[in-house]
């Protein structure tokens, strides 16, 4: 059963429809000001990228606020890609760091060696 979305051509809000049958459109109205003057929009959605494509597209250049860097999974992120421009193979060791770290089940004893 899909579910639509439509801008409000009177104030401009985005109101979301259960539409069972074809005739259900023509009784829409915006749940913000009633209005009827409703346009079907496209709505958001995602793509799903493999790690090696998200490490790609990266831009290791980009300004990160602090935020950015307090999520684990964009540092381990940030390493890789950094590694990989640099020719650097640090194997299945720092492989195992990094998503342990992503998963946060980094211990002291990984980082400190102890």
């Amino acid at each position: 059963m899909p579910i639509y979305e439509y801008r409000c051509e009177s104030c401009n809000r985005i109101t979301g429809a259960l539409i069972l049958r074809e005739g259900d459109e023509g009784s829409l109205r915006c749940n913000h000001c009633s209005s009827v003057l409703l346009k079907r929009i496209f709505s958001r959605f995602a793509v799903h990228k493999t790690e090696q494509q998200r490490i790609d597209d990266f831009d290791t250049r980009a300004a990160r606020s602090d935020e950015f860097y307090r999520d684990d999974r964009n540092v381990g992120l940030w390493a890789k890609k950094r590694l990989k421009q640099m020719g650097v193979d640090l194997g299945s060791p720092f492989e195992e760091t990094v998503e342990k770290a992503r998963s946060g089940k980094l211990g002291e004893s990984d980082i400190l060696g102890s």
